[in-house]
């Protein structure tokens, strides 16, 4: 997002970088700030792992919170942290990178696609991923979308709720996904189905990961893994499904993942 802004000269020295964030694209973006020397001002929120909101402070970044209703993700809150964003965006000179509309974020994705291709040395059956943004499935899928077979391309998101596969907002905590709106560049074209995976299965997975395949990663990834788990299962014997592991564990040691409480 960074990069093409400058090549397009939307993004120039001396001004700002502004984005709402649950804090992994936001971790990302105040990394690449502090490398490229712009000022980072970001609105997350109490619904989100204190771990990534230090690590952007720790990059630099100036936060804005807003807070959350219980510390779960509702359908409000991430409108209401665009708003805020915006609001920043339009008092100082900036480039608001607004991820959730952003079509440059899906490039960098790609990659991923092509890795799987490579990893895998045959045909792909299926590919899931959990969606926030849709930038990591869409990025896969059009690389992927074009094989022989065509893979089946499942885009998975919190059973609670299901606003992708049955048009119902709910709350959750699984961070950076279940965004309570179905996201702009989700490309019906670019995915066969949409399926809601139990969050506390998906926590459980996690867990598994990590004791039985030293895979340390977060929710997301669990609902991921378990989702593909499932299309194996329907798909059965000599099928290959694919999936991916997003995120490191270490952003979930205080909170209700990996928490003392939990252990």
């Amino acid at each position: 997002m960074i990069e093409e802004a400058e090549k397009r000269g939307d993004l120039r020295p001396g001004m700002t970088v502004v984005e709402y964030t649950g804090g992994s694209t936001g971790s990302s973006l105040a990394f690449v700030c502090a490398v490229k020397g712009y000022r980072f001002r970001v609105v997350s929120s109490d619904a989100f792992a204190k771990e990534k909101l230090e690590t952007m402070r720790a990059f630099g970044a100036e936060l804005t919170i807003v807070p959350s209703k219980g510390g779960m993700v509702d359908p409000d809150l991430v409108p209401r942290m665009m708003q805020r964003a915006k609001e920043i965006a339009e008092s100082e000179p900036s480039y608001f990178t607004n991820q959730i509309n952003n079509t440059d974020a899906a490039k960098g994705y790609e990659a991923i696609g092509r890795e799987l291709i490579e990893q895998v040395g045959g045909p792909i059956n299926a590919f899931c991923a959990s969606v926030g943004t849709a930038h990591m499935l869409m990025g896969v899928a059009h690389v992927i979308r074009h094989l022989t077979p065509s893979p089946r391309i499942v885009a998975l998101e919190p059973a609670s709720t299901p606003i992708i596969s049955k048009g119902i907002s709910g709350t959750h905590h699984v961070e950076g996904i279940g965004i309570g709106f179905v996201p702009p560049l989700l490309d019906k074209a670019y995915y066969d189905e949409a399926r809601g995976i139990d969050e506390a299965e998906s926590r459980e997975m996690a867990w598994r990961l990590a004791r039985e395949e030293g895979i340390f990663a977060g929710t997301s990834s669990g609902m991921n893994v378990l989702g593909a788990c499932l299309l194996a299962r329907e798909l059965g014997p000599g099928h290959t499904v694919v999936t991916v592991a997003v995120d490191t564990g270490l952003k979930y040691l205080d909170g209700d993942l990996y928490g003392k409480a939990n252990a």
